[in-house]
């Protein structure tokens, strides 16, 4: 059976000569951005890591946005993944959407057309060169396929592709997953968490506690 990671680890693979994968990281371990919440054991993997990791995922995600990202636990984040957040979004009540405030020093300030967080569950696998759009609340257990583009809400334990994200299925049955979110395992003690990896990993949920 695998021991969990050390989350305190910046780097959580250790290559066989023990030196660290550095194309993979523990967000939390790595990001201070004020408006950037991530969540323990969340990963993200980049082939060509960057020296910040909060500009490289969230690009329009600045320390004075008026919104927040946040990301539960035990997500996982692929190559190319990019979250664009609400300060991205221009005005579209007038007749045009360009931003004429934000080149002026003084109506610059404290303007955002658009301040919608946007929400990632826990346990949610973003595959490679997902989009995720302001404002999107994605349920906890959700799959987002490759290049799939999201906006909007996708129900816990949905499986998302294409552009625009449509739902294709979801991963259970909804008993099942009703049970999945009542037991909450994220938020068990590691111990916990621990002892259930056999059955995390078969897909047993007969063999969880209760």
């Amino acid at each position: 059976m695998p021991a969990l990671p050390d989350a305190t680890r910046a780097y959580p693979i250790a290559l066989p000569d023990g030196s660290d994968y550095t194309c993979t990281v523990f967000l939390n371990q790595v990001i201070t951005h004020p408006q950037f919440d991530v969540g323990e054991f969340t990963y993200a993997s980049d082939f060509d890591p960057p020296t910040d990791w909060a500009a490289h995922l969230a690009p329009y995600l600045f320390p004075f946005s008026q919104e927040k990202l946040r990301i539960g636990k035990f997500c996982q984040i692929a190559h190319g993944v990019r979250f664009i957040t609400s300060s991205a979004n221009h005005a579209q009540s007038g007749l045009t959407c360009y931003p004429f405030p934000v080149f002026d020093a003084e109506t610059r300030v404290g303007y955002q057309p658009d301040q919608r967080d946007t929400m990632i569950g826990h346990d949610v696998w973003m595959g490679y060169g997902a989009q995720i759009l302001p404002g999107a609340q994605i349920g906890h257990g959700a799959i987002i396929g490759a290049h799939a583009v999201v906006r909007g809400t996708v129900q816990p334990y949905g499986i998302v592709t294409g552009n625009p994200g449509t739902l294709q299925r979801k991963r259970f049955d909804e008993a099942t997953i009703a049970r999945l979110l009542d037991l909450s395992w994220w938020d068990w003690p590691l111990d916990r968490i621990q002892a259930s990896l056999p059955a995390l990993l078969e897909g047993n949920l007969s063999k969880l506690p209760s």
